[in-house]
């Protein structure tokens, strides 16, 4: 794994994290208690913070990163992540917040200053604008991504379900020294 110290920040790994050794954390990055990130993902804390919650999973190919402090926006965005989030293959994360029990369908977007509220399904492909709220309890889809319809009892209990079977999962992976250089 290819963690990189930047600009005096060194990234932190939580108790049983895993990170695949493909994988590229650099700078100001917090990654909690049994949470994984998965190969080629690149998650860039370079310029502000990035945090991840616990039991969170960064699948193949995601890239998180952060929106800087500048003359366009002044306080920049950070990118917080709560917990028991599954985050799907190849989906962007830019200066957003998401809070618990998350589920980001593969090659989404989500851009800077959006917030999802806990419990929110986000369907693969879906374009989350900046600034926007996506309120707790509905599944969005789309480009730019609406709410089109509750949540359900069993789609509800997937968070936790699919956080626990990535906990076990990156558990194999740490066993089997995946997180070691070759």
């Amino acid at each position: 794994m290819a963690i990189r110290s930047f600009s005096q920040h060194t990234p932190v790994l939580g108790a049983r994290a895993f990170v695949d050794r493909s994988a590229v954390v650099i700078g100001d990055v917090e990654i909690g208690a049994d949470s994984s990130v998965w190969p080629l993902t690149v998650i860039r804390g370079d310029m502000h913070r990035i945090r991840i919650g616990a039991r969170t999973s960064v699948q193949d190919a995601s890239v998180l990163h952060i929106t800087h402090a500048g003359p366009f926006n002044p306080e920049g965005f950070p990118l917080l992540i709560g917990d028991d989030v599954t985050i799907g293959h190849k989906v962007m994360l830019h200066g957003c917040t998401l809070g618990s029990r998350i589920l980001v369908g593969m090659g989404s977007t989500v851009m800077d200053g959006a917030v999802v509220e806990d419990e929110v399904v986000i369907g693969a492909g879906s374009l989350v604008p900046p600034g926007k709220r996506l309120e707790s309890g509905f599944l969005y889809v789309g480009s730019p991504a609406k709410a089109v319809r509750p949540l359900n009892d069993k789609e509800r209990a997937f968070f936790t379900y699919s956080a626990g079977n990535y906990v076990r999962l990156k558990d194999q992976h740490l066993a089997e020294g995946f997180d070691r250089p070759e």
